[in-house]
């Protein structure tokens, strides 16, 4: 008997050691999100306010949508910093217990001063309570009542940067939802191209990318009954209630999504194009944002039941966050693929994701792209089928003066893969690129069940079921 568990628990350690595709999310609320009694001071938590489930629900879901890993990541608000430490941090260590097939993070969504929010991921560590609470508590903009205005803005925000920097073990931050307040293409509101960019400067190890593709996507599966979606809906007048229906994907209301991914994504040499051409290290990822969900008087998806991100590491806590941190990282929606592998070489080197080649100048490199088409169908019940892959590349030069830059004009697609173009063996498809290097590039893919050479605008009503895209990190190619 002795042996045998002996052996079951090698081969559980083997399995954990071995570097694949896992399947994840960033970006999910608890019961811990809560709303306020403001008819007291200081304002009283009203747990479930604003999001409704314990951790360990929350988990459940994800291990049934096929997520690895997660991060909680609850709201901040007046003294949410204790409530943080002393009733959330115990239960996720219950839910860690009662869930432990799901690596769980301690972190929460930043409420980021002089901008909107963003996702701030702890890493595991003996310390990882008292690391948030005093990062929360000295930092989160909402964290005081009443409010003080000197802490939303930015200046604020790159201190945060710096302490985080700093620490033994530095946390990861990622901007959630970016162009959620953009009025219309390239006029940004709360998060802005030289804001991201000065974050990066600051700190280039912990402010490393941006939510591509944000949660709330099931915006027109919610029906007439999404009044208590969050907390500010709740009280909302039938009118109000009404507007929210007119929303895109991501609850964005002024300039929607395209494909269901922000506008600093899915433009083609647009502002992520704009990053990369100047050798930053920016990578996108995607979430649910999970509050509520759409069948239960919310907008969205459980976790990973539409979106995911995907990182190629070890399955622990550690390999997992240098996955984020490096960039080794795709995304995808309806489960459109279930990996993606982009791998560069030159005689005896290769770079993958994230990665960096060093080419002789005028000299070709091989690239192969690589992608599973599932076989199975997605939580839908339906089975999207690629109808194309893009390859995309664009220059890289000198890091601009300007740091509104929000363009890229070199970038384009490189090639349109089809059917024609890929070999299928079972569910992987393969297909290979030579290219000649004659300045530095980066390269990274895109791929989609439409019929959309780009994607178009989202319209308030459409099914994201039927709207399905997938993206890349990019892979840099440097010239000398």
């Amino acid at each position: 008997m002795k042996v045998a568990l002996l052996a079951l628990i090698l081969a559980s350690a083997s399995a954990h050691a071995e570097k694949r595709w896992l399947a994840g999310d960033h970006h999910i609320h608890s019961h811990f999100s809560p709303g306020y009694d403001y008819t007291v001071n200081p304002p009283k938590h009203i747990i479930g306010g604003d999001a409704v489930n314990p951790l360990p629900t929350n988990a459940a879901f994800a291990k049934k949508y096929g997520l690895s890993w997660m991060v909680g990541t609850d709201h901040g608000g007046p003294n949410h910093s204790k409530l943080n430490r002393d009733m959330a941090y115990p239960e996720l260590l219950k839910s860690r217990k009662e869930v432990p097939e799901v690596i769980q993070f301690y972190g929460m969504e930043l409420n980021t001063p002089g901008a909107d929010h963003s996702s701030l991921i702890i890493p595991f560590t003996d310390d990882e309570q008292q690391v948030l609470f005093k990062l929360e508590h000295d930092f989160d903009k909402r964290e005081v009542f009443p409010m003080d205005v000197s802490r939303d803005v930015e200046d604020k925000m790159l201190a945060a940067l710096a302490v985080m920097a700093a620490l033994p073990s530095p946390p990861v931050v990622i901007a959630n939802h970016p162009s959620r307040s953009a009025t219309a293409y390239g006029e940004y509101g709360d998060d802005d191209p030289a804001e991201f960019r000065r974050w990066n400067n600051t700190a280039p190890n912990v402010a490393v990318g941006m939510a591509g593709a944000p949660g709330h996507q099931a915006m027109a599966l919610a029906g007439g009954v999404i009044k208590k979606w969050s907390a500010a809906s709740k009280s909302a007048s039938k009118s109000a209630s009404k507007s929210l229906l007119k929303l895109s994907r991501g609850a964005y209301g002024r300039y929607p999504t395209l494909g269901g991914f922000d506008q600093m994504t899915a433009r083609v040499g647009g502002f992520w194009d704009s990053m990369l051409g100047e050798g930053r290290r920016w990578w996108i990822t995607s979430n649910s944002d999970f509050h509520r969900h759409y069948s239960e008087d919310g907008i969205d998806f459980y976790p990973g039941e539409y979106s995911k991100t995907y990182v190629y590491a070890e399955k622990n806590h550690a390999a997992i966050l240098s996955a984020l941190r490096s960039g080794q990282v795709f995304v995808t929606t309806g489960d459109l693929v279930s990996e993606a592998d982009v791998t560069v070489s030159y005689k005896q080197a290769e770079a993958s994701m994230g990665g960096e080649l060093v080419v002789d100048r005028g000299n070709d490199v091989q690239i192969e792209i690589r992608v599973r088409d599932p076989d199975g169908k997605n939580s839908h019940g339906s089975k999207p089928a690629l109808s194309r892959i893009d390859l995309i590349v664009g220059s890289i030069g000198a890091r601009s003066t300007d740091l509104s830059i929000n363009s890229n004009n070199s970038t384009r697609v490189l090639y349109r893969f089809t059917a024609k173009d890929w070999q299928r063996t079972g569910e992987l498809l393969t297909m290979r690129k030579t290219l000649a290097i004659n300045e530095s590039m980066y390269l990274r893919v895109r791929g989609t069940n439409t019929s959309e050479l780009e994607p178009t605008e989202d319209p308030s009503g459409e099914n994201p079921w039927d709207d399905l895209w997938f993206y890349t990190n990019p892979v840099f190619v440097t010239a000398r």
